[in-house]
């Protein structure tokens, strides 16, 4: 049996986060001795981790500039201070501290994986957590495996890291679509949704990188148009109460809904008429892919891995400019032409199926083996 260890920040209600706990939940327990470590004790996504999978937590507080302080040592002396025991396989599951904790593994016979979500477009981005461009650079060429969460997300590290492009993989999201499935089918509050109406919504922190000043916009513009549309937000963040002000100010108020960060988004998003990723930067959303699973349709800006997820053409749902104006019009198009609007709720239902779980975690347990 393969013992293997995958370090991550922590277990919050990131995309990251969500998707480390879908890949250890279903791989496979004869194969596999997984341990889940943290830097922070902290995050809802704990709770979620099946039983067989152990779980060492970190430090019980995150604080702010963490991973300045964690610069103060060396990877050689992270490693030596956090990982106590001996696997065949490390696996940082996530660029930047963990990173940077599991290059300084010293055994030659472990080998180990570091895991890319976020596009990284400059030097200054490799860098981010490091001490500069050149220990990160040392870092990365450290690990035996790349993997990246889609090929937009390779090709921009690349540019900016060639020395592990001989080595680098592309390795799609988990997602527990029978999971998903069934918690869509659970039932919400009565008086959450209105019937009569364009529901929209969006899955994420609210952050200024995740656009929902963006959407909160097309939303006024859309209802001073005449437009009968309601907006869901679903997530926390600390944009919330800047957003919340714009709805006030701006008359708004009660055709938006900050749901808040739920357990279960599947049940809201099953039962609105569209999704939209307003993002600046993605790596490859996991909240994009879930809304193909349940069948709702997706309108997203240009960002990393939604040509993969949705056709370079088109074909799954529609992706525009990486702007406020272009995202507006790709909304406006399915509210203006129904039969467009069946096209691609038809075409979300078909590619959602491609994401099930046990290919994506066949491909996962494939890489791991060959190590």
């Amino acid at each position: 049996m393969t013992k293997i260890l995958f370090l991550i920040h922590d277990l919050g209600h990131g995309g990251a986060e969500k998707v480390l706990v879908n890949l250890v939940n279903n791989m496979d327990p004869e194969k596999f001795d997984i341990t889940v470590q943290t830097l922070f004790d902290v995050g809802e996504n704990r709770q979620f981790l099946k039983p067989h999978i152990r779980y060492i937590g970190g430090y019980k507080r995150d604080f702010p500039g963490n991973s300045h302080v964690m610069k103060l040592a060396t990877p050689k002396q992270l490693h030596k201070m956090l990982i106590k025991e001996y696997y065949d396989i490390e696996v940082a599951y996530l660029e930047g501290p963990a990173a940077r904790v599991i290059s300084g593994c010293q055994d030659e016979k472990t080998k180990t994986v570091c895991w890319i979500h976020c596009t990284m477009s400059s030097q200054k981005e490799v860098a981010q957590s490091f001490r500069n461009y050149k220990e990160a650079v040392l870092c990365y060429k450290n690990f035996n495996k790349m993997v990246f969460v889609s090929e937009g997300v390779k090709k921009a590290f690349l540019e900016n890291c060639p020395v592990v492009e001989e080595k680098s993989a592309v390795l799609y999201n988990i997602n527990e679509s029978d999971v998903i499935l069934g918690k869509a089918a659970e039932n919400v509050e009565v008086g959450v949704f209105e019937s009569d109406c364009f529901n929209w919504c969006s899955v994420g922190k609210l952050l200024p990188n995740k656009g929902f000043d963006r959407m909160l916009r097309i939303q006024k513009r859309l209802l001073d148009e005449g437009y009968k549309v309601h907006f869901y937000a679903l997530g926390v963040g600390e944009q919330q109460a800047e957003l919340e002000q714009y709805c006030k100010d701006n008359g708004i108020a009660e055709n938006v809904t900050f749901l808040g960060y739920q357990l279960n988004p599947y049940k809201y998003v099953t039962r609105c008429d569209l999704y939209v990723c307003a993002s600046h930067a993605e790596g490859f959303s996991t909240a994009a892919t879930e809304a193909l699973i349940v069948g709702t349709p997706v309108v997203t800006t240009k960002v990393s891995g939604m040509e993969e997820m949705l056709g370079s053409n088109n074909e799954f749902g529609i992706i525009t400019d990486n702007d406020e104006n272009a995202l507006y019009e790709g909304i406006k198009k399915l509210l203006d032409h129904k039969e467009l609007y069946k096209h691609y709720k038809e075409q979300a239902a078909i590619r959602g199926k491609d994401f099930s779980t046990e290919k994506t975690v066949a491909a996962v347990e494939r890489m791991l083996e060959e190590l």
